[in-house]
């Protein structure tokens, strides 16, 4: 029987209290700032888009190997996330600051983060990490890659510069779980580089990364360190 500790609920509390206050409070602050300075809103946006990624995404998965037992409650919330993030898709009343009619990026945000986690949990039985660092390699990887290309290009647009710095980050991180971490890094720093259709970056990245480090634990177990 699976028990969840008080100290779960507590920490759950404060990270969906975060996670809310980025999304709904600093982001639309942020939006607003560069608006003012001069910033195209489509450009806002697409930067806000980041910093969600990085603060929210990124944060919170740090966060869960160190206070949490199971990946139970970091999966609900995430599923969450991804209902409130939908919503207004459905409604048609979008927050401007992040959110655009003409993808829902944000809402496979939401769901992959959590089901890698999960995923990852259940198949190293009980090592995070597994599912963590495919979702880092989504939430700041990609993020920087989206940071180097909007700065250089003002708009959305791939660049091997982008991948480039995701890279830079991806391989050294995926270091923590070894040669198949650092594998997992590198193939999800080109794989961001394409486009797929209806999966999005969101998808691609930490799916591919994660059954790279899946197919190397069953068949080179000796390139992951758990």
């Amino acid at each position: 029987m699976v028990l969840i500790e008080f100290e779960e609920i507590l920490a759950t509390a404060i990270l969906f209290a975060w996670v809310i206050f980025v999304v709904a409070f600093l982001t639309r602050k942020l939006y607003d700032l560069m608006v003012k300075h001069g910033f195209e809103g489509n450009i806002a946006i697409y930067y806000n888009r980041k910093v969600i990624h990085v603060l929210t995404g990124g944060f919170v998965a740090l966060i869960v190997p160190l206070t949490f037992e199971t990946p139970i409650i970091p999966l609900i919330m995430a599923f969450i996330l991804g209902a409130l993030t939908y919503i207004p898709h459905k409604t048609g009343r979008l927050m401007y600051w992040f959110q655009t009619a003409d993808n829902a990026y944000e809402v496979s945000f939401c769901i992959m983060w959590g089901l890698i986690i999960a995923l990852g949990w259940v198949v190293s039985r009980g090592n995070f990490w597994v599912g963590v660092l495919p979702v880092l390699f989504m939430s700041v990887g990609d993020a920087l890659t989206g940071l180097v290309r909007n700065a250089l290009y003002k708009r959305r647009t791939k660049s091997w510069w982008g991948n480039l710095a995701m890279a830079l980050f991806s391989i050294p991180v995926g270091a923590t779980l070894g040669i198949a971490g650092m594998i997992a890094g590198a193939a999800a720093s080109v794989i961001e580089h394409f486009e797929f259709g209806i999966l999005d970056d969101n998808v691609m990245v930490p799916l591919t990364s994660f059954i790279i480090i899946l197919t190397l634990m069953l068949l080179a177990p000796w390139t992951i360190t758990l």
